[in-house]
């Protein structure tokens, strides 16, 4: 038979990867009450698997994020993503953030264009002028 969810997570031998011992292996998840113990940062626990697949950075990056969370009220623990979500490549490079938000609000007369070297276009015109029903009045 198969192990699936709590059968196979209780299993799993789980790591804090946020303390490395000499040898280079993790010592064991959690906190004992012990007062040696107590003064320990707060535990970013991962299944072991997963620990030695990730690299250095990821590792350092996972702890990091841990740590800067204010962590729950009455031991509860705080859970923060192992993997940090990728940041999105901006459109055609790296481009300044005020042109960006001025391509945003721009509310002028262009339906689309260029306004010196920023492409701008009013979005609720160009709505209007796709419109299946709009004709251009005769003058």
């Amino acid at each position: 038979m198969a192990k699936n969810g709590l059968d196979k997570w209780f299993a799993q031998k789980w790591v804090d990867i946020g303390s490395k011992k000499k040898d280079g292996s993790f010592s064991k998840c959690g906190r004992s009450k012990q007062k040696a113990d107590s003064k320990r940062k707060y535990p970013k626990c991962v299944p072991l698997a997963k620990a030695t697949r990730m690299s250095d950075s990821q590792r350092a990056s996972a702890v990091k994020r841990k740590r800067a969370v204010a962590q729950g009220v009455g031991g509860k623990p705080t859970n923060v993503k192992t993997f940090a979500k990728r940041q999105k490549a901006n459109m055609g490079g790296s481009m300044n953030p005020m042109i960006r938000q001025a391509q945003k609000n721009y509310m002028g007369s262009y339906v689309s264009g260029d306004l010196g070297g920023v492409k701008v276009g009013n979005k609720s015109l160009q709505k209007f002028y796709s419109n299946p029903g709009f004709r251009m009045p005769k003058i």
